[in-house]
């Protein structure tokens, strides 16, 4: 019953767990699907080594799937969509816990 309830209300559906990578550009791309009842909201990180600091940016999009696998597929794409619109400048921001 505990297990039932958990699931129920968003505890252990592994939402915003790392899933698949990829490397772009020399950037690395990370797909961190959110799980939203039975669907996966497109979400993800980008990371870069600058001048020796490893640099990190989170995107999250309204984008929804009915499968995990889907939600990341889409994240990779759209990280290197990112990465083409705004290359290393993603990381100029001050404030980078703000989602892209």
């Amino acid at each position: 019953m505990a297990s039932l309830l958990s699931r129920l209300f968003g505890g252990g559906g592994g939402s915003g767990s790392a899933g698949a990578s990829s490397t772009y550009k020399d950037f690395t791309i990370v797909a961190e699907p959110i799980k939203e009842g039975s669907q996966w909201r497109l979400a993800g990180s980008i990371r870069k080594s600058i001048d020796g600091e490893e640099r990190a940016r989170r995107f999250i999009r309204s984008d929804i799937f009915p499968s995990r696998e889907q939600a990341e597929s889409y994240a990779i794409s759209k990280g290197e969509l990112i990465i083409d619109q705004r290359g290393e400048t993603m990381f100029d921001d001050p404030d980078s816990d703000r989602p892209l």
